[in-house]
């Protein structure tokens, strides 16, 4: 018996990551991997002082989407994960006490709970409120002599709630603290002056900035300087044992990807030539507001949804699991969303989503088709759940 034909893709989970990429951005990362196909800055032929000028630009690059920051204060780990580690791992010392949230992500828990674990800090997650929100007042009285680093997903990726970045530092700052902020689904979404947000931004260039896996940003404001998680070859001073002393160099050991490089610089150019401060987002926001309102009108659909960030919709229908919920939108509409906990692991306690949610998310490729989809499929499953 044949199959019945796959409905046409409607990629709906940009929050994960961004699909599709702009041609631009794809030729760049081809070019990288095809012409140059070297490792950057370790020869003195002439593809190797390119690979290695494509490097630094993309270090200008993350420079200008930060504020204008200094970009040797800018290394480019592999994935924001990394980056996020190479912080705090390297920022805690044994016995000091860090603040979390129950709005972030396991990027940052996770490392955490592992030191934790081991005795070698205390951590205290603040709770959120039911859009994923944390009062930063619950962040001062969680405060302790022994407080050393706060680290903070700056939107939630099951909510899109944005904390107040500003105000938590400045309670940080006023106590002698540093703020590490996972920028991951912000950057590209709203405007990051790095220097008055936090003390670190971590960011990956994958998801809102439409370009390849395999580049981040690690950025530390002059003054802050982690111990390298990781050690190894970087090209330069090869003749010690040391890591060399320049930032991003000390964070960067190994061989870059070339191609993802490239393909940052190409992406932030090609958002620089869209004349816009908010790539992405002006088409993405619309569609996920009318999105969250549509289905906020069928009975039996709840939706878990803050405005205002990143264009991101979570809900649930009664009676089905979260799960079974995106399987239908696949199977009878060829919408992918995703269904789960998101890596999110403290805050569906404190949404009542024991179970995760199911979360649509929306970029500058996707229309109002995608979203009728959704609320036409979401509208007959309701239809046909038990009464």
């Amino acid at each position: 018996m044949t199959p019945p034909p796959r409905p046409p893709r409607r990629y709906c989970d940009q929050a994960a990551t961004s699909w599709p990429k702009p041609p631009e951005v794809l030729a760049a990362w081809q070019r990288a991997a095809s012409e140059l196909g070297v490792a950057a800055g370790r020869g003195g032929y002439r593809e190797a002082v390119e690979a290695a000028g494509v490097i630094e630009e993309a270090r200008r690059a993350w420079s200008r989407l930060l504020g204008g920051v200094d970009p040797q204060r800018i290394a480019m780990p592999p994935t924001a994960t990394l980056g996020l580690n190479i912080a705090i791992h390297g920022l805690v010392a044994e016995g000091d006490h860090v603040i979390a949230s129950a709005a972030d992500h396991n990027a940052t828990l996770r490392p955490l709970a592992w030191l934790a674990r081991r005795g070698l800090i205390e951590m205290t997650v603040v709770p959120c409120d039911a859009a994923g929100l944390v009062d930063p007042d619950a962040i001062a009285r969680s405060w302790r002599p022994s407080t050393r680093l706060l680290v903070m997903s700056h939107a939630s990726n099951v909510t899109g709630a944005v904390q107040d970045a500003r105000a938590i530092t400045r309670i940080a700052r006023e106590r002698d603290g540093l703020v590490v902020l996972d920028a991951a689904q912000t950057a590209g979404v709203l405007p990051l002056e790095a220097e008055q947000l936090a003390d670190v931004i971590v960011a990956p260039a994958h998801k809102w900035l439409l370009a390849p896996h395999g580049n981040a940003c690690l950025w530390c404001r002059e003054g802050v300087e982690p111990e390298p998680l990781v050690q190894g070859g970087t090209g330069l001073h090869s003749d010690t044992l040391e890591m060399p002393e320049a930032f991003a160099a000390r964070h960067e050991a190994g061989t870059s990807d070339l191609a993802a490089a490239a393909g940052l610089v190409a992406a932030e150019r090609w958002w620089r030539l869209q004349d816009t401060t908010e790539p992405s987002q002006a088409a993405g926001r619309q569609l996920a507001a009318d999105c969250r309102s549509e289905l906020a009108s069928i009975a039996g659909v709840r939706v878990v949804a803050a405005e205002g960030g990143p264009p991101i919709v979570s809900f649930l229908v009664e009676h089905y699991a979260p799960a079974e919920v995106a399987a239908a939108l696949e199977v009878a509409a060829g919408v992918q969303v995703r269904s789960g906990f998101h890596c999110a692991a403290e805050i569906h306690r404190w949404l009542g989503t024991p179970e995760g949610t199911v979360r649509a998310s929306f970029g500058l490729f996707n229309s109002h088709d995608d979203v009728r989809m959704i609320v036409e499929t979401v509208g007959e499953l309701a239809s046909m759940a038990p009464s």
